[in-house]
């Protein structure tokens, strides 16, 4: 059976959540290089340095199709208040994020991965938006034992409050698509890594450690795998899905696995980091943490049937573009 593709997406006003952030700003860089108008909306949550997101930003504030609202998408009277243009589609990428904070924080990842997930689809209802564009995550599939991991796996179990927020986000996705017409496209991102990566993320983490000549903590027995997605291949799935949402003849919910299709080892990683970086690693080793997922991985068939999608680096090039990257940085 031939499969058509989402017909080509002209350049409109993009609504980007979280668009300071590390796969936010990359996203804006491309929308704005092809002719896009980008609202974008972050609330500069200090999970992290507020300079680190600033920075990330610094080339967009000039450019004339560019608007930054600072807000907190938990309060929806002041998204209504200030998002006030029409909008071609909306990205929302803005989340608590990490899944060890969520065990200590749980209500807090409530608040702002559901309250302010429900407040962006009452705004695309309310203002006739349709194609709405979900960042989520791969933490939904828990431990799923089947392997790789396909979105039609079902009787999913996250064991982590981030990753049931971002299931629950994903089924209040499929309620607007059923029963208020949006057209709702749900991205499980796979590890993603790269330039401007957030530096409680492993391989960030790592490496400056490792470069300063300290220990990196190493939890269970190194036996843990990831399917290491670099940013520019997310981005460019993300640039899809916008296609995929905002065109009638696609189905008006989806569920889209965004990975590599291929796992590294933790140690294996750690090996390579230490080629790329001229460094020797130093291991702390620790327990398990609770919460944590001993594997991901992604079957992307559906992706690359539906959305064209074809992850186009491989870890290593993407690893050395991050130490060049980590290089320059302050």
């Amino acid at each position: 059976m031939t499969v058509s593709l989402p017909a080509p997406l002209s350049p409109g006003h993009a609504l980007v959540t979280g668009g300071a952030g590390f796969i936010g700003s990359h996203l804006v860089d491309g929308l704005l290089a092809d002719g896009w108008q980008v609202t974008v909306i972050d609330n500069f949550d200090p999970y992290y340095p507020e300079a680190i997101k600033r920075r990330h930003i610094a080339a967009h504030l000039a450019h004339p199709r560019y608007r930054l609202v600072e807000a907190d998408i938990r309060d929806g009277a002041k998204l209504d208040a200030l998002l006030n243009d029409q909008y071609t589609v909306i990205v929302h990428l803005a989340a608590k994020a990490g899944v060890r904070n969520s065990l200590t924080d749980p209500l807090g990842y409530q608040m702002t991965n559901v309250i302010g997930t429900q407040n962006l689809l009452s705004f695309a209802q309310a203002h006739g938006i349709k194609p709405f564009v979900f960042g989520s995550s791969s933490s939904v599939y828990g431990n799923c034992p089947r392997l790789p991991w396909r979105e039609a796996d079902l009787g999913l179990t996250p064991i982590n409050p981030y990753a049931s927020t971002k299931l629950a986000n994903e089924q209040m996705g499929y309620v607007y698509a059923e029963t208020f017409g949006l057209r709702f496209v749900a991205l499980r991102f796979f590890t993603v890594f790269g330039e401007r990566q957030r530096p409680d993320l492993a391989i960030h983490k790592f490496a400056r450690l490792m470069q300063a000549g300290k220990t990196i903590p190493v939890y269970g027995d190194g036996s843990s795998e990831r399917d290491f997605t670099y940013w520019g291949d997310i981005v460019a799935g993300v640039r899809a899905a916008m296609a995929f949402a905002s065109d009638p003849a696609q189905a008006k919910y989806e569920v889209f696995n965004l990975g590599n299709n291929r796992t590294i080892g933790l140690l294996d990683m750690i090996r390579l980091m230490e080629k790329v970086l001229n460094v020797d690693a130093k291991i702390d080793w620790q327990d398990w943490q609770p919460g944590e997922m001993r594997r991901t991985w992604a079957d992307i068939g559906k992706s690359q049937a539906l959305l064209g999608y074809e992850p186009a680096t491989d870890f290593e090039t993407g690893l050395r573009r991050f130490a060049d990257w980590l290089a320059v940085q302050p």
